[in-house]
């Protein structure tokens, strides 16, 4: 009996507080999305990314402007400079998903978002409204700092982030106050998405360039997305540089990865009892647990999941990973859970906990969370 359920969520932002969750069940809840919880709640609370706001794309929901979630999918043919200069032997073969085609040296500014909306990006980018916490430290990282005029209040615990910055809401922006910052373009994701309703249409009917970003699904995605914002800001060469050294961690680990010829089964949970998540497949951290050299339990499952007590005994992990930072010590809640101490992970004390923000945010610091779990899963092979 299959006690999992499919959820749809956008990644680009942290779930540092429950406040953040709060807001992500409310918009799941009003496109459609289901919920779990015992006695049929319908009560959530969503854990990372995700952001995956962790976390990651909305997709059982559909909630970018455009008409389809374009991130499974490559940039428009008139983007090229979101295409990425890897070479295809680089990238793991049990994950071709982390490959990315080569692409020319001319670069062009985008003439479309990552949502494929129509865009006019200035001739100069020199103020940015960003309001993704991936988003911005993409932005810090790319040595944006000093363009930067407005963040999310789920980023000011980056580092790098300047405290002067204002901060505006991702789910309701004050438009009239956005204005006031005379942005040249504004960085927004997904989940600031109700009911396909634009938030940001009173700002971007004043003429200024706003930039949807669903968050992607897949590693390659998110490679594309870093040379995105690098093509917008005019740091092409920048943006490489973090995905080629991105792609470097990832070859390193996917290396040893392929070499595991016994793969342990995992399960990651992204929400804690009583209202517990995970994923399936399609989803990045998927990718990251196949890279490692290992098995999602629930694999053949789709997307983000809420899954049952049920289900996850009956998976009988060989390690449980979580990232969960809403509760206090949330490895020593999974071990006391009733019941779980037949589980072989938790009879075995294979109970981990990865950073949030690295497993959670769709970008380059992604490999962190990488090596943490390869670590945990595989402390002999992974020193």
């Amino acid at each position: 009996m299959n006690n999992t359920k499919n959820v749809g969520q956008d990644q680009n932002g942290d779930n540092n507080v429950n406040s953040m969750e709060k807001s992500k069940a409310i918009v799941l809840q009003k496109n459609g999305c289901s919920t779990a919880g015992k006695n049929g709640a319908g009560k959530m609370l969503i854990t990372s990314l995700l952001i995956f706001l962790l976390l990651f794309a909305l997709a059982a929901c559909g909630t970018t402007p455009a008409n389809e979630n374009p991130s499974t999918t490559a940039l428009a043919a008139d983007s090229p400079a979101a295409t990425i200069k890897t070479t295809p032997e680089a990238t793991p073969e049990t994950t071709p998903e982390a490959t990315a085609e080569a692409t020319p040296e001319a670069v062009a500014v985008p003439a479309t978002d990552r949502a494929g909306n129509p865009i006019a990006v200035p001739a100069e980018v020199k103020r940015i409204v960003s309001l993704a916490p991936s988003f911005t430290e993409t932005l810090i990282d790319l040595g944006l700092s000093d363009r930067i005029v407005a963040i999310d209040k789920q980023a000011t615990a980056l580092a790098g982030v300047n405290p002067a910055w204002p901060v505006f809401d991702l789910m309701t922006p004050d438009a009239e106050k956005i204005l006031q910052l005379k942005p040249d373009v504004i960085i927004a994701t997904g989940m600031s998405m109700v009911d396909n309703e634009d938030p940001f249409k009173p700002i971007s009917d004043t003429g200024v360039c706003v930039i949807y970003i669903p968050s992607s699904d897949s590693i390659k995605g998110i490679q594309e997305d870093l040379m995105f914002i690098g093509a917008v800001t005019g740091t092409t060469d920048n943006a490489q540089k973090l995905v080629d050294k991105m792609q470097a961690g990832i070859d390193s680990v996917a290396a040893i990865g392929k070499t595991v010829s016994e793969k342990k089964k995992v399960y990651f949970e992204i929400g804690a009892a009583p209202y517990m998540y995970s994923f399936g497949s399609g989803v990045f951290l998927n990718e990251m647990i196949e890279l490692i050299g290992a098995e999602n339990v629930f694999a053949n499952e789709k997307s983000w999941l809420s899954v049952s007590e049920e289900s996850a005994l009956a998976a009988n992990p060989d390690v449980i990973l979580t990232n969960v930072n809403y509760i206090p010590e949330p490895v020593a809640e999974i071990k006391a859970r009733a019941g779980w101490d037949v589980m072989k992970a938790v009879k075995d004390g294979q109970v981990f906990y990865i950073d949030n923000m690295a497993s959670s945010l769709p970008d380059h610091n992604i490999v962190k969370a990488l090596n943490e779990m390869a670590k945990a899963v595989y402390p002999d092979i992974y020193k």
